[in-house]
């Protein structure tokens, strides 16, 4: 009975199960995995591999027979490179999904970062379009000169006016 109620609590964690899995960290294992692929994508590795399996071709085909490995057909050399590609598609995938995955993060930052940039342009487009409308309502230099301009001008006009037609400086 008490096996039935501690499987019913639910204000409890369960247990963790067992795995008969090995446990390892998966981003260890992507970074390894992505090493690998960025090697298998190199020059120096299909040098290397060609290399190998003309060193390996030539001394089967030219050793004396009790040192030669795999004969003919070759079917050694075979299984590893079926065993070598077997491994090296998965590795590929896992560091490309890898890679997808930080430019769909990085991406997500740039949108993000350009949302930013646009609003920050709207909200400077708005304060310039207040500030020209304020503008508008302030004296400039102009404006002021030619007030000053009209003001001697009428005192001038008024001073003319005192004046008594005949007398003169």
């Amino acid at each position: 009975m008490s096996t039935t109620t501690e499987r019913t609590r639910l204000d409890q964690p369960r247990a963790p199960r067992r795995s008969l899995l090995p446990e390892y960290d998966p981003e260890a294992f992507g970074r390894v995995s992505e090493r690998i692929a960025r090697f298998l994508g190199t020059g120096r590795f299909i040098v290397w591999m060609t290399v190998v399996i003309i060193l390996w071709v030539v001394w089967n085909t030219t050793a004396p027979a009790h040192l030669r490995f795999d004969r003919y057909p070759f079917i050694f050399l075979t299984l590893a490179l079926s065993l070598q590609a077997s491994y090296a598609a998965p590795l590929i995938l896992l560091a490309q999904n890898r890679q997808d995955d930080r430019d769909r993060v990085n991406l997500e930052q740039d949108r993000k970062q350009n949302e930013r940039s646009i609003a920050d342009t709207e909200y400077l487009t708005r304060e310039i379009a207040a500030l020209r409308l304020g503008l508008g309502e302030v004296a400039t230099r102009d404006w002021i000169r030619s007030e000053f301009q009209d003001l001697l001008k009428e005192m001038e006009d008024r001073r003319l006016a005192a004046e008594p037609s005949g007398e003169s400086r």
